[in-house]
């Protein structure tokens, strides 16, 4: 083992002591919502295990991990099912599970799911402790575990990795490991449609750094004509400065700061997110385009293989969506989904919950903005969010959707932080036993997730 190795076992076991409470918590609360299934779906004749790993969306993984690409099912109304509408690494993973252990393609998506869900646990944390502070962080990882569709976290479906993948990638980005952050966003292209919102964020961050950078030239360069010796003595002070701040951070892997929300402006003074520092070379501005450059790869690279498979050109996977009744109408169809709920008196409550919910989700992303989150979570965020709310998708699955768009937590991370340690337990411990029983409930329904 040479020193960097050394230094970097350290810093890992010290960032998951750091990240365990939130772990370990968010391990708790998906058991319970394991034990709630098990239990609803014994009671109805149902296998619990079989609507985790063989049901739906799950069905046409494991066919990709087993056969490949290349079947489809064809309705009597015309439309095409088309496994190609599903990306390719959760099927990977699944064959590279069952090609190494005696566990089948299913029990590897269920392995993948677990593991990824974890990861992504760990991946929240890492943001939300970074820009808000530990007691925050937890408290997000908390508020993603009991989320009403939380259940979909352990199914063997694609959100836990690309959460997962997500969240690595902004933390990447927030803490200036740019080549990382775009080798994550490539993953997150291949495992989600929705993987351009990592890539948008990523480029978010870049381009604002190279103009931050070029902006902070111009002042030092207008400043140094006039009081060249002042310049070079602030400019001393600044590296000082900076090498401190960013070796205390480095450190731990996240901020020091316990209090949640307490120091994030004076912090952003200091360094902000995407700002020029004097430490900024030509070596991280060449990471910086690297990075931005690998990021869209993953996602360009299927979709044009697709668009080659299928003979339609670059825009063949979205000829494949179409089959499927999924596009980018502008929250159109939804919207007349939403609508004709209030046709009738007993559907007209499910409208209004509808309403509420979207309602929500819109008002979470303006005080999102209004706390001024750091640029590539708020760009992750709108994304996530426009993609899944203006897609003429299955609106049964507007929830699920939703779920890595973590960002959105964060204000209600912070409100929870502020309670006494008493007062959050019973109040998560309440939304989590109310979540263990929906998502049973859910799962056991007839329509898909």
């Amino acid at each position: 083992m040479n020193d960097l190795d050394a230094r970097a076992v350290p810093a890992l076991s010290g960032a998951l002591r750091r990240a365990a409470p939130a772990l370990l918590g968010y391990a708790a609360v998906r058991a319970l919502g394991l034990v709630a299934l098990a239990l609803w779906s014994g009671a109805r004749g149902k296998d619990a295990y079989t609507l985790l790993t063989a049901r739906w969306d799950a069905l046409w993984y494991t066919r990709v991990a087993e056969l490949g690409y290349g079947y489809e099912v064809r309705l009597p109304n015309g439309d095409v099912h088309s496994n190609l509408a599903f990306f390719p690494l959760l099927p990977w993973l699944e064959r590279l599970v069952a090609a190494v252990s005696p566990l089948s393609y299913a029990d590897g998506g269920f392995v993948v799911s677990v593991l990824s869900s974890l990861t992504a646990a760990w991946g929240i944390f890492a943001v939300a402790d970074h820009v808000y502070g530990r007691r925050a962080g937890v408290c997000a990882v908390l508020l993603w575990a009991v989320l009403p569709v939380g259940i979909v976290q352990s199914m063997a479906y694609s959100e836990s990795l690309f959460t997962a993948l997500a969240a690595w990638s902004l933390y990447a980005v927030l803490t200036g490991r740019w080549v990382t952050a775009g080798a994550l966003a490539a993953l997150a292209g291949l495992t989600r449609p929705v993987g351009l919102a990592v890539v948008a964020a990523v480029w978010a961050a870049g381009i604002t750094s190279f103009l931050r950078e070029r902006a902070s030239t111009r002042e030092r360069a207008s400043a140094r004509e006039h009081t060249p010796a002042r310049d070079s003595a602030a400019s001393a002070r600044e590296r000082t400065s900076f090498a401190r701040d960013r070796s205390a951070v480095q450190e731990d892997g996240a901020r020091a700061g316990e209090r949640a929300g307490a120091s994030v402006i004076a912090r952003r003074t200091q360094t902000p997110e995407g700002a020029p520092r004097a430490t900024d070379t030509s070596g991280v501005r060449l990471r910086r385009v690297l990075g931005m450059f690998l990021a869209p790869l993953g996602a360009a690279g299927y979709v044009l293989w697709v668009g080659h498979r299928t003979g339609d050109g670059p825009l063949g996977y979205l000829d494949v969506q179409a089959g499927w009744r999924n596009g980018f109408d502008g929250g159109y169809a939804f919207a007349r989904f939403v609508a004709d709920k209030f046709t009738s008196f007993p559907s007209a409550l499910a409208g209004l919950g509808l309403v509420i919910g979207v309602g929500l989700v819109v008002w979470l992303y303006v005080v999102c903005v209004r706390q001024r989150q750091p640029l590539p979570l708020l760009v992750y965020a709108g994304v996530v969010t426009a993609l899944a709310l203006c897609a003429s998708s299955y609106f049964g699955s507007k929830p699920r959707l939703l779920l890595p768009a973590f960002p959105l937590l964060l204000p209600l991370a912070l409100a929870l932080a502020r309670l006494r340690t008493p007062r959050s337990a019973l109040v998560v411990g309440a939304v989590a036993a109310a979540s263990a029983v929906y998502g049973a409930f859910w799962l056991n329904g007839s329509g898909p997730p």
